[in-house]
């Protein structure tokens, strides 16, 4: 790879973390927003180091010769040119150009029909729910509490939950899920509710949904699923802490 090529790669790297970090939320489909500043700041080096290489002229060889590290037979002191990268470093434009042109597509419905939902950890004091109807929950408070408070003060509250449409791969039924990142798309796990009543939309379609818990098993043991019989669904559009289990934060205008 020569040196404009390495510039290029360079330069091409940075503005491609530069507009899925600081341009767009692009970067917010394979990172939690917490690393965004990280990204911000390896692109702006990226950058940098192309615009100096680009500036810079190469060091004068030590070995003699034309300058470039040959001797005057037009090779290195040992008889061999080591100055060259294999070819295979020219695949690194590929990820470099799909940040600009083409950003991989967000985890969604597809990977949390395929993966068992992440277990929800232990809790033994709940916090009296609010007195407003609906209540406003994450998918994995409500599991917890239907699982685990022995006060089963869920029985008879409607409740709120948002999330994607996704299908149950045995079909019959959807479940509204939310993929959850600890650090990146690599740690993915999801967290999915059973719906039961009104038709699935659309796959990976963001959706509000209200009802009331699914009467089986016995409420605030393990024998009762996380599921809801649901009164409304109603479409939205995707909130900003699409990748978090928290109750949804409105795009900014």
């Amino acid at each position: 790879m020569k040196r404009p090529a390495q510039v290029a790669l360079l330069v091409l790297s940075g503005l491609g973390l530069l507009h899925a970090s600081l341009f767009t939320d692009l970067c917010l489909r394979y990172v939690r927003e917490g690393m965004r500043p990280m990204l911000v700041a390896s692109g702006a080096l990226l950058l940098a180091l192309g615009v100096a290489q680009a500036w810079s002229r190469p060091a004068p060889s030590l070995l003699g010769g034309d300058g470039h590290g040959h001797d005057g037979h037009g090779h290195g002191g040992d008889g061999h040119d080591h100055s060259s990268v294999p070819r295979v470093a020219w695949l690194l434009f590929l990820p470099a150009l799909s940040l600009l042109f083409y950003a991989p597509p967000a985890l969604g419905a597809y990977t949390a029909a395929r993966e068992a939902p992440k277990a929800v950890t232990q809790q033994r004091h709940f916090a009296p729910l609010p007195a407003a109807s609906p209540v406003p929950l994450t998918l994995t408070d409500f599991t917890r509490r239907v699982q685990q408070d022995r006060a089963r003060a869920i029985e008879g509250r409607t409740v709120q939950m948002t999330g994607i449409v996704t299908p149950d791969r045995n079909g019959g039924g959807w479940y509204l899920a939310r993929i959850i990142f600890t650090c990146c798309a690599a740690d993915a796990q999801s967290v999915k509710v059973r719906i039961y009543g009104p038709p699935a939309l659309a796959a990976d379609t963001w959706v509000s949904v209200t009802g009331n818990w699914h009467r089986a098993g016995t409420l605030g043991t393990r024998s009762a699923p996380a599921a809801l019989d649901a009164r409304t669904v109603r479409q939205i559009a995707q909130p900003v802490n699409a990748y978090s289990d928290a109750l949804p934060l409105v795009p900014s205008a």
